[in-house]
């Protein structure tokens, strides 16, 4: 047989392939499709409020009765100093000043605004809309969380982008793990936005197979037979792809987006803060390159939030230099087809 069980056993689906939570990419109907091929689909649910992630939650059930994982960020929020607020006021002007001189006409939002929740409360709204498998990324839940989601039944997978994370993860109770290699499109998974790990997806995985006794995921760059192949060889039990459905029917990008993936070639794929103030792959653009490495990078999520409307405004201009397309390392072809044919052909190419 070629798939491992033991994943799919956990979850209750027929193959343990997981279409990964792209939060501004994948969609509702992109997780419904995920599982009527009998995959993992994944509901990106980000540092959204309880009662968005409640609502889309219950969107996603009215349109498929089988499981999905939801899917939220743990991540660290920076305390508001003096400095940080002297920062985001400059860090404003400048982007807004490079905006208008591109024909772009925003008013990016004032900090005290801008509203910054943690994750506990979408932890309750999870519980009692009765979702049995939580995946989370940039970290690891607190202690009395797990013991509150597990008391609840709920299954948990973290990311790990390094040995270290994936120890710690196992440590605490979490039931599988999701290896994120370097290649991997967006954001990087990592428990510390500034010293993200370097090491590469293929060398990780191996690693963290011979260091932890929990069933692994592998996510980076997986975009065919032999690929997916290639990870299982070295110990992966379930296979996340994201890239590979970035164009599909279901995805949220634009035409245009679209259009660009077709034409990026391999030097234009970059880590950058720039959108977000976290390290994530896309293309390289004019946004990219005036922001990247300068002092106009506040730490994440209020980068984010900052350029959120900058980024809303390019997209309704179709202007792809001011919009974060998020992609991995692996081109290929980028299908318009079904999420549901695209996981298909996947599978029955790995299978023959």
């Amino acid at each position: 047989m070629f798939w491992p069980d033991t994943i799919s056993k956990k979850l209750g689906i027929q193959y343990p392939v997981i279409q990964a939570p792209m939060f501004g990419v994948s969609t509702v109907q992109m997780v419904a499709a995920a599982a009527k091929a009998d995959c993992l689909g994944s509901l990106a649910l980000a540092d959204l409020s309880a009662d968005q992630s409640v609502e889309l939650i219950r969107e996603t059930k009215k349109l498929t009765d089988k499981p999905f994982a939801a899917n939220i960020f743990v991540h660290h929020i920076p305390e508001v100093t003096d400095d940080l607020k002297e920062k985001y006021i400059k860090t404003k002007q400048f982007i807004e000043k490079l905006a208008r001189k591109n024909n772009i006409e925003v008013e990016l939002p004032e900090l005290e605004t801008i509203s910054i929740k943690t994750y506990h409360e979408q932890v309750d709204a999870i519980i009692e809309e009765n979702c049995k498998i939580l995946s989370f990324t940039f970290g690891n839940l607190d202690d009395q969380s797990i013991r509150k989601l597990k008391g609840n039944g709920v299954i948990l997978i973290g990311t790990c982008t390094s040995v270290n994370e994936a120890l710690e993860l196992e440590k605490s109770g979490i039931d599988i793990i999701c290896v994120q290699g370097i290649e991997a499109g967006g954001h990087r998974g990592s428990f510390d936005a500034e010293n993200i790990p370097q090491i590469g997806g293929l060398s990780l995985l191996s690693q963290v197979y011979d260091h932890v006794n929990v069933p692994l995921i592998y996510a980076g760059g997986i975009y065919g037979g032999k690929t997916l192949k290639a990870v299982k060889d070295l110990g992966a039990q379930g296979f996340q792809v994201g890239n590979l459905l970035l164009a599909s029917r279901e995805s949220a990008l634009q035409p245009f987006e679209k259009q660009r993936l077709k034409k990026v070639r391999e030097e234009e794929i970059v880590l950058t803060k720039s959108f977000s103030g976290r390290y994530a792959r896309g293309i390289k653009n004019q946004f990219v390159e005036t922001v990247e490495n300068s002092e106009y990078i506040l730490p994440y999520p209020y980068q984010n939030k900052l350029t959120n409307v900058l980024r809303k405004a390019a997209k309704s201009l179709q202007n792809p230099e001011f919009v974060s397309i998020w992609l991995g390392q692996s081109i290929h072809p980028y299908s318009e087809l079904s999420t549901e044919e695209i996981l298909k052909n996947l599978i029955k190419e790995c299978e023959r």
